[in-house]
């Protein structure tokens, strides 16, 4: 399957990080309030983040540009939600959690950050690139601090839920895409595609090009180089790689211990 070139034509609606004004402290209460609004038959619905720590984490992350993935920005947010400090205790695995909210909420963004118009003429291989290049422009107000959650994700404790996150967007952007066959390439599609983005997301840490364009072309190349359906094996070999020896590689240049 051939890969298209440059930009393809698509409706972006970016998700913004919004501010959070400080409110009155208020009860403790766990309710769901994020739900998928279509339905995968490859991916069941995820687990809605409770009410008390939706607004803790949506105020934490407006903090993480200034302060990481840290918590001080998840103390912040909790102060910025109307909460107590203590409250962040609702958190067992700290940043992560943190790291976590913002992987799956703009993983659940992306139907609306990128709609294809009814009757398109786009292929595959172009929703494919405009898909997986509009999350990774989703990371970009707080691409300067990512390095620090990429060592924290390549931590032991946290690489499960971390493939398991990584799995689940691309299963997400080849659902999108409009890919419906049900085979054995099912696994090896997603398991290249997650290794392309793992791959460009980590490259996105270090460019300083305009608008993201280094790591748009370079996005380019990785598809072209793999040809998704051409060389699964091979994205299967280094999407496992990846995990194995880059980010754990990561972790210890942050001074982490493995």
């Amino acid at each position: 399957m051939s890969i298209a070139h440059g930009r393809s034509v698509a409706f972006f609606r970016p998700l913004r990080l919004s501010s959070t004004a400080t409110q009155p402290c208020r009860a403790l209460t766990q309710r769901p309030t994020l739900r998928r609004t279509y339905f995968s038959i490859h991916h069941p619905d995820p687990p809605p983040f409770p009410e008390t720590q939706d607004r803790i984490l949506s105020a934490a992350i407006s903090r993480v540009p200034q302060h990481g993935f840290t918590e001080m920005a998840l103390a912040l947010g909790a102060k910025d939600a109307g909460y107590l400090d203590v409250t962040i205790q609702l958190f067992p695995r700290g940043v992560f959690d943190l790291i976590n909210y913002h992987l799956v909420t703009q993983r659940l963004a992306l139907k609306d950050t990128v709609q294809f118009p009814k009757g398109s003429t786009l292929g595959l291989g172009a929703k494919l690139k405009t898909l997986t290049m509009a999350r990774l422009r989703a990371n970009a107000d707080v691409i300067h601090q990512w390095q620090g959650a990429l060592g924290q994700m390549s931590l032991l404790e946290n690489i499960p839920a971390s493939v398991k996150e990584l799995n689940a967007l691309s299963d997400e952007i080849w659902y999108l895409a409009g890919d419906t066959t049900v085979d054995f390439s099912w696994y090896t599609k997603r398991a290249s595609l997650a290794a392309v983005y793992a791959s460009s997301e980590m490259f996105m840490t270090t460019d300083t090009s305009n608008d993201f364009s280094a790591t748009d072309e370079f996005l380019d190349r990785r598809l072209r180089d793999l040809q998704l359906l051409g060389d699964t094996l091979g994205g299967l070999s280094q999407y496992l790689g990846f995990w194995a020896g880059n980010s754990v590689n990561l972790a210890r240049s942050w001074g982490m211990r493995m």
